[in-house]
């Protein structure tokens, strides 16, 4: 048997096992899907959503690109964005990043990568943001982690500049953004605890889409 082959053999013991402990298992997700969580994260084949989150099939709505990227011309990641929170009516939206990451190494490095250029341009755009932190960080390795971490906060804001995100948060209270990082040497989720609110009070001065004016964060009111 070949490892093309065994892919299949694999789903029909997966099957078996879901059947085992829940026979309607697959009638009852077939009906319709309601995951509270959409996950942004990096293309990256080391990086398992639904198992490093411990959630199973249909909890997770999840969009993936290289670097965990959200570009406001993409529009794959916009579609998804805008139907998670106006269809689904997720209540969180998650930006994983991960270290080690290829494309965020890539950026960092003073070559031409072709197509990836426009791509990876973004995740340059992230390092001129935070520049002086940056190359303050003597280890490279240091530096190349932390913009990992900037990389995901920077995203969060975009997520939070969208139409969607502002509205529904403005009329329903959900969903709130989160940056996570994934250390593939230990398996561990960090939390990187983004000011989800204090953001969106300060990027709507610019960014506000909802007509309503300025939302005034929870301490201010």
């Amino acid at each position: 048997m070949t490892r093309y082959d065994e892919i299949f053999e694999n789903n029909r013991m997966w099957m078996a096992s879901k059947t085992a402990s829940d026979k309607e298992f697959f009638e009852k997700l077939a009906v319709e899907q309601n995951p509270d969580y959409l996950y942004i994260g990096c293309s990256d084949s080391r990086v398992p959503t639904n198992e490093i989150m411990g959630l199973d099939a249909g909890e997770v709505f999840v969009h993936r690109n290289i670097a965990n990227l959200v570009n406001n011309v993409d529009l794959s990641v916009m579609s998804v964005i805008n139907y998670a929170v106006r269809h689904l009516s997720v209540k969180h939206i998650i930006v994983c990043g991960h270290y080690n990451c290829g494309g965020v190494k890539a950026a960092m490095q003073p070559a031409d990568l072709g197509l990836l250029n426009p791509w990876l341009r973004n995740i340059r755009d992230v390092y001129r943001l935070h520049r002086q932190e940056l190359d303050a960080i003597e280890d490279d390795h240091a530096r190349y982690n932390r913009l990992v971490e900037l990389n995901v906060q920077e995203q969060c804001v975009n997520v939070i500049k969208t139409a969607a995100v502002q509205q529904s948060y403005v009329e329903r209270g959900y969903p709130t953004v989160h940056g996570w990082v994934y250390d593939l040497n230990t398996g561990r989720l960090i939390d990187l605890k983004i000011d989800f609110e204090g953001i969106l009070h300060n990027i709507q001065e610019i960014y506000d889409l909802t007509g309503q004016g300025l939302m005034k964060k929870k301490d201010d009111k």
